[in-house]
């Protein structure tokens, strides 16, 4: 069955006089997927050190997101558990499998902790970033049992851990990294690009949170002052 798709590339196709199976045509095309080129990469995220994690956490709260620094991995927790209480949120969470989750001392918070994937009934997930890019303060989840896509969508709040040292300038860097991470052609089957909570203003042009995702977005950035004396 044609798709419409179809018949406008073979329209296009028709116009040039060519079938789309020449060998000169296809190996510029290998070779260009092959390089993976960069395009142009804006100015704004060409900052590195302490810069670089300041604009990250400015750029997300103007998102519409909260930010909380800590030093160490080991105070996430508490961060967290504040962060809710804070809010007057339930002392609930839900998380993936990511050992980076697992290693911290989530026992010595009052936070009732459980593992899997969202059903839907959850009021609180954490989730750990791959990278965090600091042109947009966007955090970057990959789908998998350490970090399950459902936590992205599903709880009305939810909170993601990013590690200052992933934290890229710019999206062709946090791309780049993740090839670096799992080997180019072999990406996960989800990366979900997350800017803020969930929100849309289609009806009556009034900004409404939390219409297709989480109302909340809580992000935790670990190890960021370290990066002052890095810069």
């Amino acid at each position: 069955m044609s798709t419409a798709r179809d018949e406008i590339l073979a329209s296009i196709r028709r116009s040039l006089g060519v079938t789309g199976r020449e060998r000169p045509r296809r190996t510029v095309v290998e070779e260009r997927i092959a390089r993976a080129p960069a395009g142009v990469v804006p100015a704004r995220g060409a900052v590195s050190g302490r810069a670089r994690i300041e604009l990250f956490v400015a750029q997300a709260e103007a998102a519409l997101a909260t930010v909380s620094e800590v030093d160490t991995p080991d105070a996430v927790p508490a961060a967290i558990a504040g962060w809710l209480r804070a809010h007057n949120l339930a002392a609930t969470l839900r998380m993936g499998a990511d050992p980076r989750l697992a290693a911290m001392p989530w026992s010595e918070t009052p936070l009732a902790v459980d593992e899997g994937p969202s059903d839907g009934s959850d009021l609180n997930a954490v989730s750990h970033a791959e990278a965090g890019v600091a042109e947009t303060g966007t955090c970057v989840l990959v789908s998998g049992p350490g970090n399950p896509s459902t936590l992205n969508f599903l709880p009305d709040n939810h909170i993601i851990v990013v590690d200052a040292s992933t934290v890229t300038g710019d999206y062709e860097s946090a791309w780049a990294r993740l090839r670096e991470r799992f080997g180019k052609g072999v990406m996960p089957r989800t990366v979900n690009w997350v800017t803020g909570p969930s929100r849309s203003a289609d009806i009556e042009q009034t900004m409404f949170l939390g219409a297709h995702g989480p109302r909340r977005l809580h992000i935790v950035v670990v190890g960021g002052r370290e990066s002052a004396s890095a810069s």
